[in-house]
């Protein structure tokens, strides 16, 4: 792949909707899109803590430059945080250059919390996790995002990506 591979990145907090808009765009930018899940990477391949230093830093870059090297769009989600991942988000500038679309998430808690009810992972955490994970306006100071707010549907969120991403 050449270095045209574009990297789209969807934060939020817990509940927000980030894995399925990823998901959903995943399938409307058709095969050759990676998606790079926060969550798959730690809690699942890594089975580590999140945290300043956390372990998952050097898998997600690499797999970064994976999707740069082969793969039309990288997708990666997850919470991010913006001060514990910023070393992620230089790298990101770094291998994708301006070809970085980014997206935020901001919805109160109430409405993360609405959300999460809808989940199948609804079960595996609740209300009390869901706060301590909490930050408000958590947005990146390296990377511009565009801010989705909770009146933006998840197909609203997707075409506007899409619209993004056809400029």
């Amino acid at each position: 792949m050449d270095n045209d591979s574009r990297l789209i990145i969807i934060r939020g907090n817990s509940g927000s909707g980030k894995s399925t808009a990823a998901r959903e765009l995943q399938m409307r930018l058709g095969r050759n899109t990676l998606i790079i899940s926060q969550d798959i990477v730690r809690r699942q391949m890594l089975y580590v803590r999140d945290g300043q230093d956390t372990p998952a830093l050097s898998l997600l870059a690499d797999l970064l430059n994976y999707g740069h090297s082969h793969c039309r769009h990288v997708i990666l989600e997850g919470i991010l945080y913006a001060d514990w991942y910023e070393p992620l988000f230089k790298q990101a500038v770094n291998i994708f250059g301006n070809r970085i679309y980014a997206y935020y998430y901001d919805l109160s808690f109430e409405e993360t919390l609405k959300r999460h009810t809808t989940r199948k992972e609804r079960s595996d955490f609740g209300e009390q996790e869901m706060r301590q994970w909490w930050r408000n306006r958590d947005y990146l100071k390296i990377i511009s995002e565009k801010i989705f707010k909770a009146e933006i549907t998840l197909d609203d969120a997707v075409d506007i990506i899409m619209k993004d991403l056809s400029n």
